[in-house]
């Protein structure tokens, strides 16, 4: 998987949050469900702005910095599926 660092934003990751880019490019982050522990709501820990590109994943990496990877789509092809009329009398 060879990612590009798409923009440097340095963000602290705290244990127990999910961080990631949000619709509209920016870094958010969640509190993570745990057990009885019911999840947070989302809040923005850093204003970006980053256009999307499509085909392509979003994500934190190690540094803190918004990283981006192609998507590699696998799997078999679906076949079309022929649909059957009744015959009318």
């Amino acid at each position: 998987m060879a990612a590009k660092k798409i923009a440097k934003v340095g963000v602290k990751k705290e244990k127990g949050y999910l961080y990631f880019v949000d619709k509209h490019g920016d870094v958010s982050a969640a509190k993570m469900a745990r057990g009885a522990k019911k999840g947070g709501s989302a809040k923005k820990v850093a204003k970006v702005g980053i256009k999307r590109q499509e085909g392509y994943l979003y994500f934190i990496d190690k540094q803190g910095d918004i990283s981006a990877a192609k998507m590699v789509r696998g799997g078999t092809k679906k076949k079309k599926s022929v649909k059957k009329t009744k015959k009318r009398k």
